[in-house]
């Protein structure tokens, strides 16, 4: 079995897969005070909710945009599965071809996305993770990562309205009945689940124009439900699309995947 990790700034998503069956998944809370031992026992006890021994994980593959929290899994790796993982980075094959001015400075994410989505669905293809950011990632039909955009994240911006305005309420982010808000917190949703959508709208209308308009666009992240379904432009959500790609990286670097 192959152990996958996410890590992202806000959660962390895990998943095992059998060969190629995703045989289970959960998001838990990105937490850079962790340590290895306490990330070791947190997936062990989610391990054995579905009955999965430690000694049953042959590989671990993981994708993290926070360098502190790499060594720590890196650590909890070989404690506690006897495994040394591997890591999404400079070095391993990605069979993609990174074209922007430095690839190196591409999240480990974006590069995970960017390979399940052209190996699913082909390209062009533009992806949108709907994340602690929101990324815009462009995949021509050769194959090759072109670039993309990032802005904020929509609980970012929501908690940044909070912070830094003396009335305003924490609102839950939901679509609001409708969009001239009767309240201050029906405004608030307003604002944000429609400005969002206008924002994933034009940069998609956009990334489409530049990429010869028939590209293909996948939603995945935290927020995307949320969006996609409103979004017409976004033909696919794929929350899982990352853990996807990490068992592809696998698959590419290593034979006789369990």
């Amino acid at each position: 079995m192959i152990l996958v990790i996410d890590v992202g700034n806000t959660h962390t998503v895990i998943g095992v897969y059998k060969k190629r069956q995703l045989c289970g998944f959960w998001r838990i809370s990105t937490d850079l005070k962790k340590t290895e031992d306490e990330y070791g026992m947190l997936i062990k006890d989610l391990l054995a909710d579905s009955r999965i021994a430690p000694a049953e994980i042959k590989a671990i593959v993981i994708s993290c945009v926070i360098p502190p929290v790499t060594w720590i899994l890196d650590k909890m790796s070989e404690d506690y599965f006897k495994v040394s993982p591997l890591i999404v980075g400079p070095g391993i094959k990605t069979e993609i071809c990174i074209k922007t001015d430095n690839p190196r400075e591409v999240g480990a994410d974006r590069i995970v996305n960017a390979i399940a989505a052209y190996k699913v669905y082909g390209g062009p293809v533009i992806i949108v993770d709907f994340g602690t950011a929101i990324t815009f990632c462009a995949v021509n039909s050769e194959g090759e990562y072109l670039g993309g955009a990032i802005a904020p994240g929509i609980e970012i911006s929501a908690e940044v309205l909070v912070q830094r305005t003396a009335k305003l309420p924490k609102v839950e982010i939901i679509k609001p009945k409708s969009v001239i808000g009767s309240n201050t917190i029906s405004a608030m949703q307003s604002g944000i689940f429609y400005g969002y959508l206008g924002l994933a709208n034009e940069l998609i209308k956009r990334f489409k124009k530049e990429l010869g308009g028939n590209a293909l666009v996948v939603a995945t992240g935290g927020q995307a439900e949320l969006i996609g379904k409103e979004c017409k432009l976004i033909d696919k959500i794929d929350p899982l699309l990352t853990l996807e790609g990490l068992r592809m990286v696998y698959d590419m670097n290593k034979s006789g995947a369990e």
